[in-house]
């Protein structure tokens, strides 16, 4: 059976400058502002890393969005599914990363799902 982690952990932020700044000040996490794509990531040094997602509609102040890593994002999807989860977003490409997709639990909390790109070498 596969192992599915806490791979990437997502705060909302009206400003993802200034977030960065915060948790950097707060924590020494390293942030990387990617204006191209309107994010900006945060390394921790150890465990989980993750990002800042711009506030939207779907994606309002105070959201958390926790990702849990899946060697097989539909049938991770098909799976949530059939125990009574419902597919949010379906597998989708991060260009240069790897591939998402996010389902909600019977609950209704969102869930991402993340393949990321084997490293180069």
């Amino acid at each position: 059976m596969s192992k599915h982690p806490i791979a990437h952990v997502e705060f909302s932020a009206h400003d993802r400058e200034a977030a960065g700044d915060f948790y950097s000040k707060l924590f020494d996490w390293k942030v990387q502002q990617m204006p191209e794509m309107n994010y900006a990531t945060f390394d921790t040094g150890e465990g989980v890393g993750g990002g800042f997602n711009p506030v939207q509609e779907n994606n309002p102040a105070g959201t958390v969005t926790v990702y849990v890593r899946s060697d097989d994002i539909d049938a991770s999807l098909a799976k949530a599914e059939e125990l009574g989860g419902k597919t949010i977003v379906p597998k989708s490409e991060i260009p240069g990363v790897g591939w998402f997709g996010f389902f909600s639990d019977p609950t209704g909390n969102m869930i991402g799902l993340l393949t990321e790109l084997p490293p180069e070498t």
